[in-house]
């Protein structure tokens, strides 16, 4: 495999948008609209661009907008559409599969039956599920189980509790995902949930938001404020365990600042499609491959899909590229 794999890309079908906008998510986090999205426009963008395989997610609001038996539902219907599109396009596609969280118990089944039945790559967990955050004891049954499973975690950020004082009247993907990634890691850790549960592995999107400029700070006041039941965490060394992908402007400043904390290794590809639109994509691919490579004799494409490979082992080069549909 000699292209991107694609950690943080999103699929969408017209029964989650139609389910979504009902719920009152017509304009999702602040956005004007949501996109369009098709498997034929997904994969002829992957196929201009270099990109050879694309995980996909459902992005923010996620599935649950208040009512557990329908956040069950909905999880389901959504899941069982991705793995219909792995299925469809053999390498073309992964699935990180969607949980109906903050409802523990429905999250817990979804988790089994999409890795037991479905054979997906892994898990996308928003950075809050209604104010509740991800170090929140309530969700440590399922943070336990993922470790079990050694599973793979897509962080994705949404609108957090308090955007309409906070945002700005702004389109919260602006400035608000990349705090909420921040407060979503730092509750992961200052929680203890990173040290009791250490099998899982994560990736934080958007070269980890504010993670980077933060860390030190976050270190500093740890031990103010340690964990229930064991020592307090060292939050460095605990940042520098996680993966990170490239979605969003990794380049001019972004990557240099993430790569002050973590090592080369821990980079992935992340296009964001269909959120960021086709030419924006153009636009950051363009950007990476003009940046210089931390490692010597090697691309940003390389790079990225080493480390991808290495912690998506399932995935196969394709055989031939899908035809649009």
């Amino acid at each position: 495999m000699t292209g991107f794999i694609d950690v943080h890309a999103h699929f969408l079908t017209g029964s989650y948008v139609a389910q979504a906008s009902a719920a009152g998510h017509e304009a999702p986090d602040g956005m004007p609209a949501w996109p369009g999205w098709s498997a034929a426009a997904h994969l002829e963008l992957m196929d201009r661009t270099g990109i050879d395989t694309a995980v996909l997610s459902v992005s923010s609001p996620g599935t649950h907008f208040g009512e557990d038996a329908a956040a069950r539902r909905l999880a389901r219907e959504v899941n069982d559409a991705g793995a219909q599109l792995v299925r469809d396009h053999p390498g073309r596609f992964g699935l990180f599969a969607s949980l109906p969280l903050p409802d523990t118990d429905g999250a817990l089944a979804e988790l089994g039956y999409a890795v037991d039945t479905l054979d997906a790559d892994g898990v996308i967990v928003e950075t809050n599920a209604h104010g509740v955050y991800p170090g929140d004891q309530r969700l440590d049954p399922v943070f336990a189980e993922l470790a079990r499973r050694r599973a793979t975690v897509l962080l994705h950020p949404t609108s957090p509790p308090c955007w309409q004082q906070t945002a700005l009247g702004r389109p919260r993907p602006m400035i608000e995902f990349v705090f909420d990634t921040a407060r979503a890691v730092t509750s992961l850790i200052l929680a203890g949930t990173l040290t009791r549960h250490p099998g899982m592995n994560i990736i934080v999107p958007h070269g980890g938001g504010a993670l980077p400029l933060l860390a030190d700070r976050i270190t500093a006041f740890s031990s103010a404020s340690p964990p229930p039941h064991g020592p307090a965490p060292d939050p460095v060394a605990q940042l520098r365990r996680l993966y990170y992908d490239l979605a969003g402007t990794p380049f001019p400043r972004q990557v240099p600042a993430l790569l002050s904390l973590v090592g080369s290794g821990q980079l992935l590809y992340g296009s964001d499609f269909c959120f960021t639109p086709a030419p924006a994509v153009d636009r950051q691919i363009a950007a990476i491959n003009a940046a210089p490579v931390p490692v010597q004799d090697a691309t940003w494409q390389s790079l990225t899909t080493r480390n991808a490979l290495h912690l998506l082992s399932r995935l196969n080069p394709p055989a031939t590229a899908s035809p649009p549909q």
